[in-house]
């Protein structure tokens, strides 16, 4: 058993004094910022933001294309007197000037691109009466290590380290070899929105099936804080980038894809030179009617500043990637790679011995201005609740199976409360039928259920203790067929979605009539949504469940088999527990804290659904979902919380409440610049300041409003900060301060105000910036792996630990020596392998009843909490008899779930409209 984990963060070393690098400054100017805004704004007549130069394009250009940028500042197309670029060194004029003026250029259409050539002239021009003044470079000194501390203790980096940091962290690393099992890897940098890439190059090869496949290293660079730490933290995490070398896609159905260019300066570089990857998104483009370069790809560009070199078209490299990713003359192009476009024979991941070689490579890079944070040690043995043994002493393999279908016979007793429940299958394959009928008895421990055959369909009953259960199969037919989009593309996307969603409602409702005495479910098969790719917003799922909720149904679905699909039967047992879950039948397994957790502790979860114009339903809406579990309270155990009521309503209602709830457009996320036709089609107003702040403040009162509701016994609040946030701003790292919550822009006040017995756990996952650092378990010996538990610095008044789970026991075990960079010739397969690593949830205990707490509410008598056991608590929630360890508490994964309920249409009127659910 290990008792260490070391996780990749690096901070500042305070032994290492101040940290600053000199650098280049440049900013664009009054001068020429208003030179270029009245370029932007005659060549995109109609933008939503005529005043905010598209610098994107051009950044990614300067990146790539000037030697010694590091990193360009932030709003700089917005103010001319920001910051626009760091560099190590000053580029030359007849560097930028191409640059910009080639830039200016794309800006306009073909025939009106003269503009670009005559910008580029009057920035070489000698002429003062026609020269525009180019910007010039200052030296500055820049602190890397610059920290403003919160109230709450929390140190937080200066706003332009998010994204300069990272790219110095990268050049710096990527100045180096790595080696392992005689393998030597170069890296170049990828800019990235929120960090920066490495990605080591030239991809490697792996020989399969008569194939090259070809992949790489990559490490992602991002700066970070931690709730209360003295010092901000670099996360480098580590994985296989994979380059496709086949796209087994049509090309109307490659909505965007990232591609990465490799190409020499087209002028004398300097130190950088050569070490950073051009990011280039290539998709269809609908209005063209052909495969072209999106999303302010810099690639368009490229032929201009570069007349000798040739580059890749989006048709050529779409046909054939193999032969840009082993280049073309000296430019080399290649696609990521992402599972929609077809298989690949490398297996996403690496393994624990592989990610401590490169973390240790990382350190030894960053020495001495940033160094390790601490190891984590155990803070308890008692990983996991009151759960059954996998093997029982003197049981046989059966017997397992037994006890957990007699819980699951009970919660679902409890969860229907004498009613019966009726289930329709819509199933388009005998084999998934089938599967179903054979899984749910097992699941629950019933014979085979008695058959009553009709001239339309196939009923199966089942009736013991207590519980009744009727399932009619019928074949889906046309319910499970695309929906009819129009192609009337006047129209806002969301209003014909939403005529074509209204057309299969209709069609649901002659199919299907409830029966009122009963809980209802349907479980429909459909294809899976990539076959639906072809025709946008085809795909039948979210129609059919608006549908189904419309009649008081309930709804799950299944995929049609693949034709290769031996996992029938497990697909058909998770469709049978998502359907248990959404009925209510299933509550957390008792905990094994201790004492120090009350006995009639409630659970309370919070999570925040926003949806965009790029939702399922193109309709954008935020909605507020709170779920309370309440173990051992028998039926209703499980409830959400009805905001237009005002009061606690079972599960399943809850779900089928979302699914009806609507916002006003003027409420709506506005989408973005591009929406224009959203705009002039009524579907939502232009942006109007003070919107977000009015969200935020509903959300806020909400939350205020349901920590009310609960103050009638001892509570845990549960709430994942990194989706929370973006509703409850009082939930930043920089807003934090223990035992206090925060609202607004009023003061923080006392958590127990709020509730006497009140205790608030935050938890957060990497999610897809990062923010939770990778990890692996090690000991004294040299040896990694893996390791579950909960972890902390030691330190007694910590409130941030760390909460790791067990890999699966359906996930096949690897050697933890496997080696993917470098195979070995024992191990020729291993870049075949998938290498699966569990993740660290950062739990943040906000709030508990301290010394300190207990004190200023007059308690100072009582036993205060131990942070360390309500961590231990919400670690022990994650584990489930029927599950997987969770990726997040139990309460909030039923909160999170509900959300695939919020499915909002356009057209919709008044604000907080909820209509009673059947």
């Amino acid at each position: 058993m290990y008792h260490t984990i070391r996780v990749a963060a690096y901070e500042p070393d305070p032994l290492h004094g101040p940290w600053r690098e000199e650098m280049r400054v440049l900013r664009l100017g009054e001068e020429l910022h208003t030179e270029l805004t009245r370029v932007h704004a005659e060549a995109g007549r109609g933008s939503v933001r005529p005043d905010r130069l598209p610098v994107r394009r051009l950044n990614s250009l300067l990146q790539a294309m000037a030697p010694g940028v590091i990193a360009t500042g932030r709003n700089a197309g917005t103010d001319g007197r920001l910051p626009w670029l760091y560099t190590r060194e000053a580029v030359p004029p007849e560097v930028l000037a191409p640059v910009i003026g080639t830039w200016a250029a794309g800006m306009y259409r073909e025939e009106d691109d003269t503009e670009g050539a005559d910008l580029e002239d009057r920035l070489r021009s000698d002429d003062p009466a026609e020269a525009l003044q180019v910007p010039h470079w200052e030296a500055e000194s820049v602190d890397l290590a610059e920290t403003v501390t919160s109230t709450g203790g929390t140190a937080e980096p200066a706003a332009r380290l998010y994204s300069l940091l990272p790219e110095w962290v990268a050049f710096r690393l990527a100045a180096r070899m790595f080696r392992t099992g005689g393998t030597t890897l170069h890296f170049r940098v990828e800019s990235s929105g929120n960090g920066a890439r490495l990605v080591s190059w030239p991809p490697q090869r792996y020989e399969r099936r008569g194939q090259t496949w070809y992949y790489s290293a990559c490490l992602k660079i991002t700066v970070h804080t931690v709730p209360f730490a003295p010092r901000f933290r670099v996360h480098v995490s580590t994985q296989v980038r994979r380059w496709a070398t086949r796209l087994d896609v049509r090309p109307h159905q490659l909505g965007g894809t990232t591609v990465l260019l490799d190409a020499p300066l087209p002028w004398p570089g300097g130190a950088d030179r050569g070490h950073r990857l051009m990011v280039n998104t290539l998709g269809y483009d609908r209005r063209l009617k052909e495969l072209a370069w999106r999303h302010h790809s810099p690639a368009p560009l490229m032929p201009e500043l570069d007349i000798v070199r040739n580059y890749p078209q989006p048709a050529a490299l779409f046909t054939h990637p193999e032969r840009w990713i082993n280049g073309s003359g000296d430019v080399v192009a290649g696609i990521v790679y992402h599972p929609s476009i077809g298989p690949h024979e490398v297996g996403p991941g690496l393994m624990p011995q592989e990610r401590a070689d490169l973390d240790a490579w990382v350190e030894e890079g960053l020495r001495p201005m940033l160094t390790r944070v601490p190891d984590l040690t155990r803070v308890t043995r008692s990983n996991t609740p009151s759960l059954l043994p996998r093997s029982g002493a003197g049981g046989g393999p059966g017997v397992r199976d037994a006890q957990l279908a007699l819980q699951r016979r009970a919660a679902l007793a409890r969860a229907l409360n004498g009613r019966p429940l009726a289930i329709d299958v819509f199933w388009q394959s005998a084999e998934t039928r089938a599967a179903l009928l054979a899984e749910l008895p097992r699941l629950i421990g019933f014979p085979p259920g008695e058959r009553v055959r009709t001239v339309d369909d196939d009923t199966w009953r089942w009736r013991s203790e207590g519980i009744e259960i009727r399932v009619r199969a019928q074949p889906a037919g046309l319910l499970a067929d695309a929906l009819s989009i129009s192609r009337e593309r006047r129209r806002p996307k969301a209003v014909r979605l939403a005529e074509a969603v209204e057309e299969r409602c209709r069609l649901v409702a002659d199919r299907v009539v409830p029966q009122s005495d009963a809980a209802g479910v349907v479980i429909t098969e459909i294809a899976d949504k990539e076959r639906f790719s072809a025709v946008p917003d085809s795909d039948p799922k979210h129609a059919l469940r608006i549908a189904w909720a419309r009649l008081g149904l309930l709804s799950q679905f299944v995929n049609l088999p693949d034709g290769t699909d031996s996992g029938l039967a497990h697909r058909a047992k998770w469709t049978w527990l998502d359907v248990f879950r959404q009925l209510g039948a299933i509550s957390p397994p008792a905990h094994r804290v201790g004492a120090g957790v009350p006995g009639d502790l409630q659970y309370a979860a919070l999570w925040l659904v926003r949806l965009t114009r790029k939702g399922p339903t193109r309709c954008p809406v935020r909605r507020l979902v709170a779920v309370r579990v309440r173990p051992g309270d028998g039926p209703g155990g499980i409830e959400g919380w009805d905001a237009d009521r005002a009061e606690w309503v079972p599960y399943p209602k809850l779900l089928l409440l979302l699914s009806q709830a609507v916002e006003p457009a003027a409420e709506a996320d506005t989408g973005g610049p591009g929406d224009d036709a959203a705009v002039r089609g009524g579907l939502r107003p232009a942006p109007r300041p003070g919107v977000e702040q009015r969200r935020h403040r509903e959300t806020e009162r909400q939350i205020r409003a349901l920590l009310f509701q609960l103050r009638d016994r001892p509570t845990l609040l549960l709430a994942d900060a990194g989706n929370l946030r973006q509703g409850w701003s009082g939930l930043r790292n920089g807003q934090l301060d223990r035992d206090m919550l925060g609202f607004g822009t009023e003061p923080a006040q006392r958590h127990t105000l709020y509730g006497d017995d009140l205790r608030v756990v935050l938890v957060r996952d990497a999610n897809a910036r990062e923010e939770v650092a990778e990890w692996y378990a090690h000991d004294a010996k040299g040896r990694v792996g893996f390791a579950e538990g909960v972890w902390g610095t030691g330190e007694t008044e910590s409130r941030v630990f760390a909460s790791t789970a067990s890999k699966p026991h359906t996930v096949a075990k690897l050697p933890k020596g496997l080696m993917k960079l470098a195979p070995t010739a024992q191990g020729r397969t291993a870049p075949g392998k998938t290498a699966w690593n569990p993740g660290q949830l950062e739990i943040t205990v906000l709030g508990c009843l301290s010394e300190k707490a207990l004190a200023d509410s007059g308690r100072g008598g009582d036993l205060p909490d131990r942070p360390a056991e309500w961590a231990t608590l919400a670690h022990q929630l994650r584990y489930h008899d029927d599950y997987p360890p969770l990726a997040r508490p139990l309460p909030l994964h039923l909160a999170r779930l509900a959300g695939e309920y919020v499915l909002p249409m356009a057209g919709t009127k008044e604000e907080g409209s909820m209509p009673s659910a059947p």
